[in-house]
């Protein structure tokens, strides 16, 4: 029963499957038809017609596949062989000149070493072109490259296998594609620009996008916003998709408009017809407006009013010389004439320069004055009368004028000094130190400080000025202007003024100090000691003691006596150094025990020369204290046993609570430089008995200056 219908199906599958065979087959030959057409003529102009559907579309694109494929491999070699993509080569296209320039650019990285990876402004194709040149694998093959998808039927909707398509496919010659692991083939995963480095694939945006944060898709750039934008002032910027445009903010203004490129152009309001020219007008335009020019010409002696019509000129009123002199004007319809003017003129009077009238004759304004020396004349219509000029009156007698004197009829008020007459007027002027004002009547004071008349500071006065001197200077009794140094040294209290030199300067002074121990006091009178044994500029050896003396110092090697040993060394209130001996005796050394000297002392005092020595001047004190006997009060003794220089010194006792005090006195100036050693001794009583003595050597210095 189903035999019947199974054998129609069966026949129609061999059908369908033998069809399929025949169109793969066809299109096969179709292109085939098109790349030898590509490879024999190089044009696709020319391709035979099928009536088979699509074998035409088929035919033409495969031969400009071939075509695209032959131009792009000429540029390429034309790169290769020539190192240069001539542009007056034949065959030259668009095609070959794009392939030839993007291998010449893969070469020039190559020699630049500047690596094959193509820059990302370079389209795709162009980019694999640069690679495959940089790395040195052109191709040489003229054959197009077969497509890797399946081959479909646009009839059908259905593709054939594998194995049919290489055999549709099998006139043409397998080459392998250099870029078939390119991972930036037909975009790579990038919307818009693909770089494959080979271990990453780099996606980028045209110009004007930036790349998302998916690093994959881009998106528009405002460049308004980000002021990448090239608009000037009184343009405003509009973002648009990949780009910008600019807007001009400022209208185009009256009879203008605005383009589509922001420029203004003129409107044609004759051609728009937005002008108001009447009837009789015709429309003439101009740059951003227009004019009405009437149709009818108007005549000479006419003018053409607003409405167009024709209007008389009266030339008399519009031109000043319509007609010469000595004629009348008279208008007429378009015209004018001109009609003699017959005038008598009377005494006192003259033809005008024109003849057409009478004018008055000026005699003030001739040469010969005609009123007289005194006089100034008044001219009148057709007359003249004369008048006393100012500073003069009429004398009845001489019927003359006379010059008055108003310096004695106006005695001190026309002057503020002096009023000198003079023929017509007078004059004003003024005393030593005034000059006269404005008004040329009153004085004002001179500065006479102006002109520097002082040699150093000047004062105005009224009527005068005052010279006056800077600190250190005296005016001059000769002139009163010069000032003149004050020689301060010379003074009779000069000798104070610096405790050292006086040195005078122009206007001042300034003081010195000796060359070498002195520094000069911030005051820049006094002189000050250099402590050369504080501040190290010493040269004592390592044994010696540096004291320091009034401008200069002293290195001393201070040596116990036998029987002796160092104690200390002490600074005293009155900032010496002493160094001291103590007795040590051996034992049943009898001489040394009884000898009464128990300490010896050695101590260096400096002094100045004391210029005004009215009393003694206490230098030195010993202090004694008695707390070695304290159930016995010690009488102590003070004396000077040896070094009294002509006895300048001398010794008192003191008591100052429970210690006894023994002060060394000056009481005869000693003039400097001196040097010597004024032996003290120091007596302690018991009981009337000598119980020990102490010594004291003391090492004076005095200086040779005061201070």
């Amino acid at each position: 029963m189903d035999h019947p219908a199974s054998i129609p199906l069966a026949v129609l599958s061999l059908l369908l499957v033998f069809s399929l065979q025949v169109r793969a087959q066809t299109y096969s030959e179709c292109c085939s038809n098109g790349i030898r057409l590509a490879s024999e003529t190089f044009e696709c102009d020319a391709l035979p017609q099928s009536d088979l559907p699509y074998c035409s579309l088929a035919q033409e694109t495969c031969c400009l596949v071939k075509l695209e494929d032959i131009q792009c491999f000429n540029g390429k070699n034309m790169a290769s062989v020539n190192q240069t993509c001539d542009t007056q080569a034949p065959n030259m296209c668009q095609t070959t000149k794009r392939c030839c320039q993007c291998c010449l650019l893969g070469k020039h990285a190559q020699d630049q070493q500047l690596g094959c990876e193509a820059a990302q402004f370079l389209e795709y194709n162009c980019r694999q072109i640069y690679r495959e040149c940089c790395d040195g694998e052109e191709t040489t093959s003229t054959n197009p490259l077969p497509d890797n998808n399946t081959l479909r039927d646009p009839a059908l909707g259905t593709g054939t296998n594998s194995d049919e398509v290489e055999e549709v496919w099998e006139a043409t010659q397998e080459v392998e594609d250099p870029f078939l692991n390119d991972r930036c083939r037909g975009g790579g995963p990038c919307k818009q620009q693909c770089t494959d480095t080979g271990t990453t694939v780099i996606c980028t945006c045209d110009v004007g996008y930036k790349l998302k944060a998916d690093g994959i898709t881009c998106e528009d750039l405002n460049e308004c916003l980000t002021s990448k934008h090239q608009c000037q002032t009184g343009e405003r910027c509009i973002n648009t998709v990949g780009s910008y445009r600019c807007q001009r903010e400022i209208s185009c203004g009256t009879g203008y408009e605005l383009t589509e490129n922001n420029q203004c152009r003129d409107i044609d309001e004759c051609e728009t017809g937005t002008h108001n020219c009447g009837f009789n007008f015709l429309c003439q335009n101009t740059q951003g407006s227009f004019r009405c020019r009437p149709k009818m010409q108007c005549g000479t002696g006419f003018l053409q009013d607003a409405q167009g019509s024709c209007i008389d000129i009266d030339e008399c009123v519009s031109s000043a010389r319509a007609c010469r002199a000595g004629y009348n004007c008279f208008n007429t319809i378009g015209s004018f004439v001109c009609q003699r003017n017959n005038v008598n003129c009377g005494r006192g009077y003259r033809f005008s320069d024109d003849a057409s009238r009478c004018v008055d004759i000026d005699e003030c304004v001739a040469r010969s004055n005609p009123c007289g020396e005194g006089h100034f004349c008044v001219n009148s219509p057709g007359s003249y009368r004369c008048e006393c000029r100012i500073g003069y009156f009429f004398d009845s007698i001489s019927r003359s004028c006379i010059d008055e004197n108003e310096c004695r009829h106006y005695p001190g008020r026309l002057c503020a000094h002096n009023c000198e007459n003079t023929q017509g007027s007078y004059h004003c002027s003024c005393s030593k130190g005034f000059k006269l004002s404005i008004d040329k009547r009153n004085c004002e004071d001179v500065n006479e400080c102006e002109g520097n008349p002082c040699s150093q500071e000047c004062a105005n006065m009224y009527g005068s000025y005052q010279c006056y001197c800077r600190s250190g200077y005296r005016l001059s009794d000769t002139d009163g202007i010069t000032c003149e140094d004050i020689d301060e040294c010379a003074l009779p209290a000069g000798g104070n003024i610096c405790s050292y030199r006086c040195i005078n300067v122009p206007g001042s002074f300034k003081c010195s100090c000796p060359s070498t121990g002195y520094n000069l006091a911030q005051n820049g009178r006094s002189c000050q000691d250099i402590d050369e044994c504080i501040t190290g500029r010493h040269d004592c050896s390592d044994r010696e003691s540096c004291f320091n003396v009034q401008g200069s110092f002293r290195c001393m090697a201070f040596k116990c006596p036998e029987n002796y040993r160092k104690s200390s060394e002490t600074a005293t209130a009155d900032g010496t150094e002493t160094f001291r001996c103590i007795k040590f005796c051996r034992p049943n050394d009898a001489v040394c025990i009884l000898d009464p000297v128990n300490t010896i002392s050695d101590t260096v005092i400096s002094l100045p020369t004391y210029r005004d020595f009215t009393e003694a001047i206490e230098i030195i004190f010993l202090r004694a204290s008695s707390s070695n006997f304290p159930k016995a009060q010690a009488e102590i003794m003070f004396r000077i046993t040896d070094g009294n220089f002509h006895n300048s010194f001398d010794i008192l006792k003191r008591k100052e609570g429970s210690l006894t005090v023994g002060i060394v006195r000056m009481v005869k100036p000693i003039i400097g430089p001196y040097s010597g050693i004024l032996k003290l001794e120091m007596d302690y009583y018991l009981s009337g008995q000598l119980s020990h003595r102490n010594v004291v050597n003391v090492h004076i210095y005095i200086s040779e200056n005061w201070f």
